[in-house]
């Protein structure tokens, strides 16, 4: 038998990126030897988005796409700077394309009009650094929070 060069169902494995860590730093420079904190945020992670094309009528060009592996967010790093947020990755389907969790069968995500986006997995938010943790009584915190993973059901 041979081969059709149309494709109606696919099995793809995605993992949407990851958040950076906060950062944990203090300010020093010649005029300032005990400095406040000034650990940035960490970026977030890169989230995977569903995008309708009516120009599209297969799904063969995600044939060879079998893995989609967003990349994470970078850590934050000193003078308050913020890690780079993770690339999104669009996937272009067409109309009608209903996205399903393989294990439980539910529907997750489902396309109907061109152009319409679904962010179908969420990336992981960056975490905070030390400089959102002063207070008052706690001027120089020495611990920041860590990336947040990204958990099924696009909980952190």
């Amino acid at each position: 038998m041979e081969k059709s060069n149309f494709v109606d169902q696919i099995k793809v494995f995605c993992h949407s990126g990851h958040g950076g860590a906060g950062s944990k730093h203090f300010m020093r420079n010649k005029l300032t030897a005990y400095g406040g904190p000034d650990g940035g945020d960490g970026g977030r992670g890169a989230h995977i988005i569903l995008k309708g094309n009516s120009q599209l009528w297969t799904l063969l060009h995600l044939r060879y796409f079998k893995n989609v592996l967003a990349e994470d967010g970078e850590n934050g790093s000193k003078n308050n700077s913020t890690g780079k947020n993770g690339k999104d990755i669009i996937i272009e389907v067409p109309l009608g394309t209903i996205a399903r969790d393989e294990e439980t069968g539910e529907v997750e995500a489902e396309i109907l009009e061109d152009g319409q986006e679904i962010i179908w997995l969420n990336g992981g938010r960056g975490g905070l650094g030390n400089s959102n943790f002063k207070t008052a009584t706690n001027q120089a915190p020495d611990y920041a929070q860590p990336a947040n993973l990204v958990l099924k059901d696009g909980k952190y």
